[in-house]
């Protein structure tokens, strides 16, 4: 049997497109993190792609601020990004730990 994955919270359309932007940046950081990456060619490409996620993610950002949703509801985005598997995701983002020299 196949476990139930918890339902993803409601949000509105901009608080979505902020989520799933910053899941991206999260990934191409994870990607870009030299404590991780094994090829300068595909951190670059990372990089790379990073700048067009980083727009995404102050565009979903400025169309919140412009429909007046002024307030963040962390526990709400929280929820979401766990359901997204974004805990897993940013542990990318973290220094590895490497065997002493």
């Amino acid at each position: 049997m196949v476990p139930e994955l918890p339902a993803l919270p409601a949000l509105t359309r901009a608080e979505g497109e902020l989520v799933d932007a910053y899941l991206e940046v999260v990934d191409q950081l994870g990607r870009i993190n030299p404590s991780r990456a094994s090829h300068t060619y595909g951190a670059l490409r990372a990089a790379q792609a990073l700048v067009g996620r980083a727009v995404a993610l102050r565009e979903a950002l400025d169309l919140m601020h412009r429909r007046g949703e002024s307030e963040v509801h962390a526990a709400t985005l929280a929820r979401a990004l766990r359901v997204l598997d974004g805990e897993r995701r940013a542990e990318r983002v973290t220094v590895a730990d490497t065997p002493a020299s």
